[in-house]
């Protein structure tokens, strides 16, 4: 059986549609994405992740990866393997320290928001992207990516970055814009 990697795209999130959440999958090399709708919870586990926001307690995902660690036990990789009446089904393949192989089952958005804390690839089949997959058209799917969220809901460090970044790049009125924002945060906190 031919495996598909795919990469996190990011969380597309519609409100109108009763605050729904997709998880955005990319295919490694090639056109097409697979969007999964996914919870509220693991939305957020996985954006607060690629935001590099480290909460004050740990998520449960984080706890996971914890676990993991402690008794030895390493994610190899996430499987996207089956599809049915819409929803997906996710296995993750582990190594224990013995070098032992296990696969356990679990829903697709919590093997995704453990994948991108482990750095461990995500597969899926020939069949599943063929069925779910779909090439964007130019405008493409509204994905909030790390690089277009609106700057109100950045941390104060990425706000920060983003600044020098357009006084490096000399678009002054971005960064006056950004200077404001952080400037209401600092108020705030």
């Amino acid at each position: 059986m031919e495996r598909i990697e795919l990469k996190i795209l990011g969380i597309s999130y519609n409100p109108l549609e009763g605050d729904a959440f997709a998880l955005v999958l990319e295919q490694k090399d090639g056109p097409k994405r697979i969007p999964i709708v996914i919870g509220k919870a693991e939305a957020q586990s996985i954006q607060a992740k690629i935001l590099s926001i480290v909460p004050p307690r740990p998520l449960t995902h984080d706890l996971l990866v914890s676990v993991f660690h402690r008794f030895g036990i390493f994610p190899d990789y996430v499987e996207i393997y089956n599809l049915e009446g819409g929803v997906f089904a996710a296995h993750i393949h582990l190594t224990g320290k013995d070098g032992t192989e296990q696969v356990l089952d679990a829903r697709t958005s919590d093997a995704a928001a453990l994948a991108i804390r482990v750095n461990c690839p995500i597969y899926t089949t020939r069949d599943i992207l063929d069925r779910a997959g779909y090439i964007p058209d130019e405008d493409g799917v509204p994905v909030t990516r790390v690089d277009e969220l609106p700057l109100d809901e950045l941390p104060l460090e990425r706000l920060e970055a983003r600044l020098q970044q357009c006084i490096d790049d000399e678009d002054y009125e971005r960064a006056a814009e950004i200077k404001k924002i952080i400037e209401r945060k600092r108020q705030q906190s």
